[in-house]
């Protein structure tokens, strides 16, 4: 069958429903190159502001998970288990979690993306490594998974290509911030991973997609009921992203952070996102009975260096230099930095992650059209976070930047980033709820 697809996004637009086989034939036709980026763009627009029923994301989601090949991991001895974040400033914690809960026992298939509107990716910090790879074939991931338990890669040209394609044209056409499309695009490749439980760090705040508690449950509860359907257990754990998290912005930045909270010296609220997460990741794996039992596997490797020795042999396995682990210097590096002040004494009562995460694109940190290449080295350090008490002209944060123009596009937002009071400021939980 053949449709027009003018026809089916004025459907879409006016409220209207797409029938399965329409939808099916739309993922087909975009992923064989018969339909053309605008086209799909406008869907995905209408798509955002008209949402899909329960029966249009089932076979969304079906047809993006069937665009291509799904992986046959039942050779694994250990329980498959995988977390995923929708997406945050400062979120580094995939890269410091994946190998401590494997040195666990559970193995872990992680198919990551790149940075997604103001928020980063994954995979443009990993590649940040000298000579680090993050696509792998098929065949490769299964081996290496087979003999570390841990692939950090990004989807290979034959698994869900559909969702490598919507997933940057989603970046490049506004049309990120949808329960539908968010849901779908994670859920399609997560399935395509044969998991035996997934893991979902739901953000909530000005520095997410989702900026209140209750579209982020909403988004959690559709993704949970995806894993229901597919007999994939899923649990939703719904954290705070309304001010950047950690201390470090960027890419080559995030890496060295993560690397710290490896070793046991990471920032607070980084570290126990990173172990929270993880206990729900033994648990699900049924390699612990609880939180208690599973935070202190989690912090005994940690301690023992097994977590960090975990993460030097995926390094090595890519083709990285494992040699970052203990020097950093071999890592990009800007060839500036700026110090942003407080203007007067004060309580900082806000640090807000969306006007510090669109600084941070402006900086070069990420994409502003989905054919743009990073700047590996350039970030923002937050010096000032809520809570903290500030005298004037203290440092609220740096910046590295390489070039003038960097400079001048990031700083008009990024000096809008902190409001200050004189009372001090008690800020949000970590941990904003949960759904099973």
């Amino acid at each position: 069958m053949s449709y027009s697809m003018t026809e089916l996004i004025q459907t879409k637009r006016e409220g209207g429903h797409l029938e399965p086989v329409e939808l099916e034939w739309i993922i087909e036709s975009y992923t064989a190159d018969v339909l053309p980026d605008y086209q799909l763009s406008a869907l995905l627009m209408a798509i955002m502001f008209r949402g899909m029923s329960q029966v249009e994301l089932a076979a969304w989601t079906d047809a993006m998970l069937h665009s291509g090949d799904v992986l046959d991991l039942s050779s694994i001895d250990m329980p498959k288990i995988d977390k995923h974040s929708t997406g945050g400033v400062g979120d580094k914690i995939s890269i410091p979690l994946a190998p401590l809960v494997v040195a666990c026992g559970v193995a872990i298939p992680m198919m990551s993306g790149r940075g997604l509107g103001h928020t980063g990716g994954t995979l443009d910090k990993l590649e940040t490594i000298p000579g680090f790879r993050t696509r792998l074939d098929p065949d490769e991931f299964a081996r290496q998974l087979g003999e570390l338990g841990l692939v950090l890669a990004g989807q290979s040209e034959t698994l869900v290509p559909a969702d490598r394609r919507i997933y940057a044209l989603r970046d490049a056409s506004g049309t990120v911030p949808s329960v539908p499309l968010i849901s779908s695009s994670i859920m399609s490749k997560k399935l395509a991973e044969d998991l035996d439980g997934l893991v979902l760090d739901v953000k909530i705040g000005s520095g997410a997609f989702m900026k209140d508690v209750a579209s982020g449950r909403e988004l959690a509860e559709t993704m949970v009921g995806i894993g229901k359907s597919h007999n994939t257990p899923v649990v939703g754990i719904l954290t705070d992203m309304d001010q950047p998290l950690g201390t470090e912005v960027g890419n080559a930045n995030e890496i060295i952070e993560s690397i710290a909270i490896l070793k046991g010296d990471g920032p607070d609220d980084t570290t126990e996102l990173t172990l929270r997460l993880g206990e729900e990741m033994l648990i699900l794996g049924g390699v612990a009975a609880d939180r208690t039992e599973a935070r202190s596997q989690l912090d005994s490797v940690i301690s023992s260096g097994a977590a960090l020795d975990v993460f030097a042999k995926v390094i090595e396995a890519q083709g990285g230099d494992p040699r970052v682990l203990d020097d950093q210097s071999i890592l990009p590096s800007a060839e500036h930095v700026f110090t942003v002040t407080a203007g007067r004494s004060g309580f900082v009562e806000r640090c807000d992650a969306l006007a510090v995460g669109r600084s941070a694109v402006r900086l070069g940190a990420g994409r502003q059209a989905k054919e743009d290449d990073v700047d590996p080295g350039v970030g923002i350090s937050i010096r000032a976070r809520v809570g903290d008490e500030v005298a004037a002209g203290d440092a609220l944060a740096t910046v590295s930047y390489n070039t003038d123009d960097q400079l001048a596009a990031c700083l008009p937002i990024l000096e809008t980033a902190w409001i200050l009071s004189d009372e001090p400021q008690a800020p949000r939980p970590l941990i904003l709820g949960e759904v099973r």
